[in-house]
């Protein structure tokens, strides 16, 4: 069974686990991150998005194994000191959410999205999250939340990009 050594969160794990175990399932039964949800496992939804040193994953097409030696940060590792991130805040705030069980996706893609182009465009946003799907909202206060977020933390003092 192979070992793998992973960051998550900013903790440090070392686990043996099977080759195709997916990284969703270890995250949420090894490690107790059950932030990240099992939305369609197909990675058609996007809701079990993660960042995986820094760029966005479907956890749910990604083996356990493949993020040995890597840095996750998953919904759940956002935030400085027990203040929300800047993109948690900013969805609360525009009320981009309804039954919630896309968020942690479309957030985590979010920050990929903003580490790449740090003042998209509406049409930006919208292209940049495509592959994140949501049956509640229809976008719009999603798109505000993630432009409003961008501008935050373009403000001096304001938490990075990269959580």
């Amino acid at each position: 069974m192979p070992r793998i050594h992973v960051e998550v969160d900013g903790a440090t794990y070392e686990d043996d686990v099977e080759p195709r175990l997916l990284l969703v399932h270890y995250l949420r039964e090894r490690l107790g991150k059950v932030g990240t949800p099992v939305g369609c496992d197909t990675s058609n939804c996007g809701a079990c998005t993660v960042l995986m040193d820094g760029m966005s994953v479907k956890s749910c097409s990604v083996l356990a194994v493949q993020a040995d030696g890597l840095d996750v940060t998953t919904v759940e590792g956002l935030g400085v000191d027990g203040d929300t991130h800047p993109m948690q805040r900013a969805f609360h705030e525009e009320h981009a959410l309804q039954c919630g069980y896309c968020t942690p996706g479309m957030i985590m893609a979010s920050l990929d999205l903003l580490r790449e182009n740090p003042d998209p465009s509406e049409d930006e946003v919208r292209e940049g999250l495509e592959g994140n799907l949501c049956r509640c909202t229809g976008y719009q206060n999603i798109v505000k939340a993630v432009r409003r977020a961008a501008s935050d933390m373009r403000e001096p003092g304001r938490q990075e990009v990269t959580p």
